[in-house]
């Protein structure tokens, strides 16, 4: 009904035809029952700082950083005026071939606080495209050391690693594989989610480190020579927060470097600062040999993403003649110069405002305010990290995921915004977040479960 109201207001202020309120028909969203959310819109119009602007006029609080993105918070005039003044200056040059300072300068400055020291950056233009990146690197690395007949690529299962047919293979979301086909040689360790014994974690959960002897299993089953790489989130994001167990990564890491297998995190969501420092790699104490990146990058600014890969990587496929093409692949706004230019502001916020240990500072603070809903109606998890939770809702009979989409839509409407998996609600609000709105999420979010049937 209230699609239809915005429709119709649109024409009645249509002059000449045209339309002041844009038609909701027209734009096919991603990821959303169209149907129902344009029977029903929920528009934002402006944001600033910590919270958005509604049609209506109303302040809604960012609980999930955008969509766990704008990490320094929304509205940043440093970024704006960066964007601005680049667009005046250069606004677009291509990188094959060619090049152009900010690109350069922007890589320097992401060396410098790589993570683990994977100092070579390769650009695009989002996390699913960082992910086919990363896997294409990986197979053109073990080709160029001689290793061509590794080829299998291993993911896991409810892994998310965007929408690309390489992320869709090595993901493991249901919804996101059962209609598009995969990949040929790609298989899944199994996930580490383990309600029974882990229920209500603080942190890593105590159990679950063995699960990482999945590898070992693949090993055996395929033969190490067959198998690439590995890919995982170290922490799961979207399918709502899946913490890895103490030790997993650790012997994750030993498993892979046993065998030859490159290894791989998908850091689209846990890069620059959601955990409380840099990237998880840190965090965890754990290097892989390639990382994907993008949303904080440039704080969700403007579309770019970024892959980090150790020299070892880099350098095997620097060989052969100087003229040949090291690495066929690359994107049109590869390196973008105005994406270039919100991410060296956006990296200059980051740093000059200690926003990549913040998360450390508050994480005790989130932990206590977000695990006092442990004994809300429903609830039957709740996981927290950095400032990351999962608050796990039991399904309605039959109907999976409606419990969680009431709360999603009631907590918009009592005015926060938070992410919602299945029967999870994901919260992640920007890294600029007050210990008072922390408490105003915990304290909105417990009416709302209060209220949901």
């Amino acid at each position: 009904m209230h699609g239809q109201m915005v429709d119709r207001a649109a024409k009645e202020d249509a002059p000449s035809g045209r339309s002041n309120r844009p038609s909701l028909a027209n734009f096919w969203m991603p990821f959303t029952a169209n149907r129902q959310f344009k029977a029903a819109p929920r528009i934002f119009t402006a944001a600033e700082g910590m919270y958005y602007t509604t049609s209506d006029d109303r302040k809604v609080l960012d609980g999930a950083a955008g969509l766990w993105c704008v990490n320094a918070g929304h509205g940043r005039k440093r970024i704006a005026e960066a964007v601005g003044r680049q667009l005046l200056t250069l606004d677009f040059a291509p990188t094959f071939q060619m090049g152009h300072p900010i690109a350069f300068e922007f890589a320097e400055r992401l060396a410098a606080i790589a993570p683990g020291g994977l100092d070579r950056v390769f650009f695009t233009s989002s996390g699913s495209e960082s992910v086919e990146t990363a896997l294409k690197i990986a197979l053109a690395y073990q080709r160029a050391i001689g290793q061509g007949t590794r080829t299998k690529l291993i993911g896991r299962e409810r892994a998310y690693h965007g929408v690309g047919f390489g992320g869709l293979s090595v993901g493991g979301i249901v919804n996101n594989r059962r209609i598009f086909p995969q990949l040929p040689g790609v298989d899944h360790l199994r996930h580490t989610h383990d309600l029974e014994r882990n229920v209500h974690s603080r942190g890593q959960p105590d159990h679950g480190a063995e699960l990482a002897n999945d590898l070992e299993r693949m090993v055996a089953l395929h033969g190490a020579e067959t198998i690439a790489a590995v890919i995982v989130e170290p922490v799961a994001g979207s399918t709502g927060v899946l913490i890895p167990p103490k030790g997993y990564l650790q012997r994750l890491r030993t498993i892979s470097e046993k065998h030859g297998i490159l290894l791989i995190f998908d850091e689209v969501i846990t890069g620059f600062g959601r955990l409380g420092a840099a990237f998880a790699t840190d965090y965890f104490g754990v290097t892989p040999d390639l990382v994907a990146t993008a949303k904080g990058l440039t704080n969700g600014a403007v579309p770019m993403g970024a892959v980090f890969a150790s020299r070892a990587v880099h350098d095997a496929l620097m060989m052969g003649p100087e003229n040949a093409i090291e690495l066929f692949h690359g994107y049109t706004y590869s390196g973008h110069p105005v994406a270039c230019a919100a991410g060296i502001a956006t990296l200059e916020i980051y740093l000059e405002e200690g926003l990549f240990s913040r998360a450390a500072s508050l994480a005790d603070d989130w932990a206590n305010a977000i695990h006092s809903l442990e004994d809300m109606p429903h609830v039957i998890d709740i996981r927290t990290i950095g400032l990351i939770a999962g608050v796990e809702l039991a399904p309605r009979d039959g109907a999976s995921g409606a419990r969680a989409y009431e709360a999603f839509v009631t907590a918009f409407e009592r005015g926060l915004m938070v992410r919602v998996t299945g029967d999870i609600i994901a919260l992640s609000p920007p890294l600029i977040v007050q210990r008072s709105q922390i408490d105003e999420i915990a304290s909105i979010l417990a009416g709302v479960l209060k209220s949901v049937a």
